[in-house]
């Protein structure tokens, strides 16, 4: 294999020690693409179907206008304040509950997945909003970091999500369709976390106290009756998400045109709240420009990469070493989702989708699941895919998650105190990948009654 696959394997190799001397990723991408193809003494006339793969199937590609949408969305409710009254009014209904606050942040994470999906504003907002607060009251350090960064990362997977618009483009399936089937494995994680939260509060009050037993540390003074406050400050992102994601599953609108009544409804809503003014514009359109072309930029290194690398051999290289495990078809597929986690330790979802994804899809395909096939297939892997690649947020070295709790934290807290917090979440969104695996309908129920 090593004479057959010599070149391939060298590929791996060079991204391995390229990613960890910290070398930008796109250019590490593109830049190995084209070495190795010179190397390889590939013709310079393939290099011609590189730059048609990257302008025909990226630039091209209208699905990918969704991306800065969703991101302009994002950036624009992270700045109108929507969470900061929303998180005060979630922490008056549970003030009196043990753990109340933790659960407070998980809520806020759910309800702001649903209408940002950008995880380092969602984990930077929840920290600088509740840290302060939990820790102030009393709460174990541990418990409270490990809710925020969490909470925050589901964004990725509750739609509308940038990671499944992307992982539509590349496994050539509906975006709604993935949409759908997104939305009760996240809703299933918020559950999760919130029913550890009351569970260890339950069992270890101390790291969980109510503010009457220790430092008085209200985040709201809201006079305006709870009911009210609720309703005030839940309507805004409520009607969003139905316009947004509603307008999907009714198939109303594509995902790029939903993008657009998104990012239109988001400004709407902050010139509502008497936050919109011309800084925030100029904040919002540079932040969603420089993160639009980040994604792109890596989408068209790893196009590179993958094209080079399965001309050297590559995709045969993966096929085989899967394949010939002698592994039935949840043996093969627990190995891919070991191998898919284990990669995340190292590498972002963008490469991971982009160069690993790729590389699994036919091995995939020709797997036999009972009652699964076609693009009820393509769309289950694909959520566990999306599940698994949830974690790559939260695990260490990489885990970006954890680097933007440090940040906020302004060194007051060791990264080993926040890689430990983070240890019972991962653990629950493994939990959740299994019962997405054990029970498919858990995934496929969804955008099988909406179509």
């Amino acid at each position: 294999m090593l004479d057959e696959y010599g070149m391939a394997i060298a590929m791996v190799v060079a991204l391995l020690v390229g990613i960890f001397s910290g070398y930008p990723v796109a250019f590490l991408l593109g830049g190995l693409g084209i070495l190795f193809a010179f190397i390889g003494d590939i013709p310079l006339a393939f290099l011609g179907t590189v730059s048609s793969r990257i302008f025909g199937g990226v630039i091209e590609n209208w699905l990918l206008i969704a991306i800065p949408l969703f991101v302009f969305m994002g950036l624009m409710l992270e700045r109108s304040g929507v969470a900061k009254n929303l998180l005060l009014t979630l922490q008056r209904l549970f003030g009196n509950v043990r753990g109340g606050l933790a659960v407070s942040v998980a809520l806020l994470g759910v309800v702001m997945a649903a209408s940002t999906g950008i995880i380092g504003a969602s984990v930077v907002m929840l920290g600088l909003l509740a840290l302060p607060v939990m820790l102030k009251q009393g709460y174990k350090p541990e418990m409270a970091y490990g809710v925020v960064a969490a909470s925050g990362t589901l964004g990725i997977l509750i739609p509308p999500s940038i990671m499944l618009v992307l992982m539509g483009s590349i496994m050539n399936i509906s975006v709604g369709d993935l949409f759908k089937a997104a939305l009760i494995p996240g809703l299933m994680l918020g559950g999760l976390y919130t029913l550890y939260l009351l569970t260890v509060a339950y069992l270890r009050p101390e790291w969980a106290p109510l503010a009457s037993e220790g430092s008085e540390a209200h985040l709201s003074e809201d006079q305006l009756p709870l009911g009210l406050a609720l309703l005030r400050d839940l309507l805004g992102p409520l009607v969003l998400i139905v316009a947004v994601l509603g307008s999907i599953m009714a198939g109303v609108a594509t995902p790029t045109e939903a993008a657009a009544i998104g990012a239109a409804g988001s400004m709407l809503l902050a010139l509502f709240l008497k936050q919109l003014n011309i800084d925030t514009l100029r904040y919002v359109c540079r932040s969603t420009s420089k993160t639009s072309a980040m994604i792109l930029f890596v989408v068209i290194g790893a196009t590179c990469f993958s094209v080079v690398f399965k001309r050297l051999g590559g995709a045969d290289m993966i096929e085989e070493l899967i394949t010939g495990t002698g592994l039935g078809p949840y043996g093969l597929l627990m190995l891919l989702m070991g191998l898919i986690f284990l990669l995340g330790f190292f590498l972002e979802w963008i490469e991971i989708s982009f160069v690993i994804l790729p590389l699994l899809l036919p091995v995939v395909s020709g797997l036999e699941f009972e009652g699964l096939s076609g693009s009820g297939l393509m769309v289950w892997f694909a959520i566990l895919v999306a599940i698994n690649l949830q974690t790559s947020f939260l695990t260490p070295p990489f885990g970006y998650a954890l680097f933007y709790l440090k940040g906020i934290t302004q060194g007051d807290v060791s990264i080993g105190t926040i890689y430990r917090s983070i240890i019972p979440f991962v653990l629950l969104q493994l939990m959740g990948l299994a019962l997405c695996i054990l029970f498919p309908s858990i995934v496929l129920w969804l955008p099988g009654l909406v179509e």
